[in-house]
């Protein structure tokens, strides 16, 4: 797998009122990357995970998946590409509050009219700790416990790729540390890239390559 941001931009409003979200930023992920984007609010860092994942248009720039252009494929193409290539986990868990655990992870497949593998799902629960807790409802589970849920759902359907976007800013310090370790197992065991944003340093670190972007503009940090 590989993944190649060029040149991507992306500006809102036009003349003098354009406001310039992303300038040029050019990116490369492949399968074994764990990669932290870190920046502040307002800096542009959702606006990269969007582009790159297919949710949002680029004003300028590509973003090619093995050598295909997604902004060149129908809307039909890209809502497959995001289903079946790529995990989404977002700071809010997004759960359906009368779904079951099972029922929330298990969604993303049937909206793709496919059966979920058994095993494949005892085995991500497993890993998360969260396969005694799939009959509750979400408001019967801590805040871990529902990222958990949302972390697998993001697994589901064997997506190459996993996006995380403030993956702990809804969770205290503990079950925001417990998150990432076992984001990082997943990485480590799987095989999924994984692409983290976040704002705290110490979750950024945890990655083996780091971005920063500031003002809209992405640089890699060098190591040592």
């Amino acid at each position: 797998m590989l993944i190649t941001a060029k040149d991507l931009s992306k500006a809102y409003g036009s003349g003098e009122n354009s406001i310039i979200a992303l300038n040029k930023a050019n990116l490369e992920i492949t399968q074994a990357d764990f990669i932290s984007i870190m920046g502040p609010s307002g800096s542009g860092k959702s606006t990269l995970l969007h582009l790159i994942s297919g949710l949002d248009t680029p004003t300028s720039g590509a973003v090619t998946f093995d050598g295909v252009n997604i902004y060149e494929t129908g809307d039909r193409e890209l809502a497959a590409f995001r289903r079946r290539k790529i995990g989404f986990i977002f700071q809010q868990f997004n759960l359906l509050p009368v779904l079951t655990a099972k029922e929330n992870i298990i969604m993303p497949l049937l909206l793709d009219k496919r059966q979920p593998d058994e095993a494949y799902l005892k085995h991500i629960t497993d890993l998360l700790g969260i396969t005694h807790r799939l009959s509750h409802l979400p408001g019967e589970l801590s805040g871990g416990q529902q990222q958990r849920v949302a972390i697998a759902r993001a697994l589901i359907a064997k997506p190459d790729i996993i996006f995380a976007d403030e993956p702990t800013g809804n969770l205290d310090s503990k079950s925001g540390g417990e998150v990432m370790a076992l984001l990082s197992s997943i990485w480590k065991e799987l095989g999924k890239a994984l692409v983290v944003i976040t704002h705290d340093s110490r979750i950024a670190q945890m990655a083996d390559r780091r971005f920063v972007i500031v003002d809209g503009a992405l640089s890699e940090v060098q190591a040592g």
